[in-house]
């Protein structure tokens, strides 16, 4: 993983530039570099993972033009070699090389070539204009705002922009912004080639810059309903799954992979065994006392041949954790700090005991396949609206647990379930065949690779577990009394009212809302709400995200 900052004013102080950037060294701690644009300034903090010679380092510039990204392009060679017969050449073998010649040839349609997880900010000289990026489901972070000159400032993490921008806000996936930093020489060759794309307008009404938002892809909704039968959606997710993990394990450092003993991440790790040469190194974590998934975990372990390791944690851990995972995350919300304990600690395991630098992991199976919750979709149409909102947010919640858990540790993630081709397919499958009318929910996932023998099938079938309650349902309950203890009843009503947006509903989550502001202060509307099952269904009315809760929670904590 890797850190950009952009600051599109020519007038900002270079040293409080250098100190925003030096907030996020742990996204990238080989190498940092701020670059002076002419109207502004670009950083970036390296984690070497493709191309690790300096000549990879960014931001890379061409006639003028710069470009910093945090990213994994996938099929960058082939695209390298169409742009070399169009006479390009390269200096690295870095897979963000490619963008600026991208950008010549094609302009902001470029984005819609890209089959990537990235965030990137672009600074067109030519133009005077700044055009910043981020991938269609929003795995690589970018936050942005505005400061006291009403000057746009860009960044992975909004722990950049604490003190600088009065309003802290996520880029929206799926979309790029153009801003005016100052005359333009010309239109950009590029620009004028090509359209950009449908045109949202001003994407704030603040004072200072403009900046105008355009939607190059809605990866969350399906322009169609595919025809295809059962036996031809098992196979499609088949194939396009296995693409997108063999895709993610193309890595010029070490890669290991988280494995829960649930199904998604099982999966992961089964079709990584078969397509490399070689033991992975797989790590899980549990609680000392109640583990629910350190026994699953170890018999895909067995199973596959990996090299495994264990990391065990007691209660002390979880609540000394919960002040700098808050710190890390950037949320208040319930569901997304209990799930990010367990991958905060085995990731920093990982940096403090290992060499790997690349971590896969499982996130985005539930969003498209269902929840616990959704097994209570009252119809088709419902349970689709809710996997499209559910994707459309992702970036506040799993995946911004993912990649926060895992880069502040120095590692990348990767995010098989959020491959561009496998999930445009899989939102496009009739919501008929995703509802649970076969007795057990995800039946589409596992049906899909019932004849392979990737994982053994007793984990294939098995039900879904949060991942916090997997952890051991200790590390919810210890939580959820360490925060009883912290408040009368009487100081829990005043202090929750304090907040408007975001109100907290239970004293864990006044815990969790007060160490954000710590942090973060005024910023809540980063996050849009809390996480939780739809509560207009019947059976979904509950206090609580996690999934224990629900009524058909059944073998799950066993």
């Amino acid at each position: 993983m890797c850190s950009i900052l952009a600051y599109c004013s020519g007038q900002a102080d270079p040293a409080v530039v250098a100190e925003m950037l030096a907030r996020t060294i742990s996204r990238g701690p080989d190498d940092s570099r701020l670059m002076e644009t002419g109207h502004g300034y670009l950083g970036f903090n390296r984690l070497s993972i493709m191309g690790l010679t300096p000549e990879g380092m960014q931001p890379f510039v061409m006639d003028g033009n710069a470009v910093v990204c945090n990213g994994e392009l996938y099929g960058f060679r082939k695209m390298r070699e169409s742009l070399k017969k169009r006479g390009y050449s390269f200096h690295s073998d870095s897979d963000c090389e490619i963008l600026l010649p991208m950008y010549r040839e094609f302009g902001p349609e470029m984005f819609r070539l890209l089959d990537a997880e990235f965030a990137l900010v672009l600074y067109d000289a030519r133009a005077g204009q700044y055009i910043a990026a981020r991938d269609p489901v929003g795995i690589r972070p970018l936050y942005y705002g505005q400061d006291e000159k009403g000057c746009y400032v860009f960044s992975s993490e909004p722990k950049s922009l604490v003190g600088i921008c009065a309003r802290i806000r996520p880029f929206p996936p799926g979309h790029y912004a153009v801003i005016d930093a100052g005359p333009a020489a010309s239109e950009s060759a590029g620009q004028s080639r090509k359209g950009r794309g449908k045109e949202h307008g001003c994407l704030s009404q603040d004072r200072g810059q403009q900046m105008v938002l355009h939607e190059y892809r809605r990866i969350w909704q399906a322009d169609h309903v595919s025809g295809d039968d059962m036996g031809r959606v098992a196979q499609n997710i088949h194939d396009r799954l296995l693409a997108g993990i063999e895709k993610r394990l193309d890595a010029d450092a070490p890669v290991g992979f988280l494995l829960s003993g649930g199904l998604d991440s099982s999966l992961v790790c089964g079709a990584a065994a078969r397509l490399l040469d070689r033991p992975l190194q797989t790590f899980a974590i549990g609680m000392d006392v109640d583990a629910i998934d350190l026994k699953y975990a170890r018999k895909v372990a067995e199973y596959i041949g990996s090299d495994h390791h264990e990391v065990i944690i007691t209660r002390e851990d979880v609540l000394d954790a919960l002040d700098p995972v808050i710190a890390a995350l950037g949320t208040w919300d319930i569901t997304t700090i209990r799930a990010s304990i367990g991958m905060y600690l085995v990731c920093k395991w990982i940096h403090e005991n290992t060499d790997i630098r690349v971590i896969l992991t499982g996130e985005i199976s539930d969003e498209i396949f269902g929840y616990k919750y959704t097994d209570f979709a009252p119809d088709a149409a419902a349970f689709q609206a809710e996997s499209e909102k559910r994707i459309r947010e992702i970036h506040m919640y799993d995946v911004l647990r993912a990649d926060r858990c895992i880069s502040v540790h120095s590692l990348e993630a990767r995010v098989p379930f959020g491959d561009l081709d496998f999930l445009s397919y899989c939102m496009s499958i009739d919501p008929e065949m995703k509802l649970n009318r076969y007795g057990i929910g995800k039946y589409l996932l596992r049906h899909a690779f019932e004849q392979d023998g990737l994982i053994p099938r007793e984990i294939l079938m098995r039900e879904k577990a949060a991942f916090s309650d997997a952890v051991g349902h200790s590390l919810r309950l210890d939580i959820i009394d360490y925060a009883q203890s912290l408040y009368t009843d009487e100081e829990y009503e005043t202090k929750r009212r304090r907040y408007r947006h975001g109100m907290p509903f239970t004293k864990e989550s006044l815990l969790f809302r007060e160490i954000f502001e710590k942090y973060y202060p005024g910023q809540a509307e980063m996050i849009t709400d809390f996480w939780m099952p739809n509560r207009d269904w019947e059976g979904c009315d509950v206090n609580d995200p996690s999934a224990s809760v629900l009524s058909n929670y059944g073998a799950s904590g066993v």
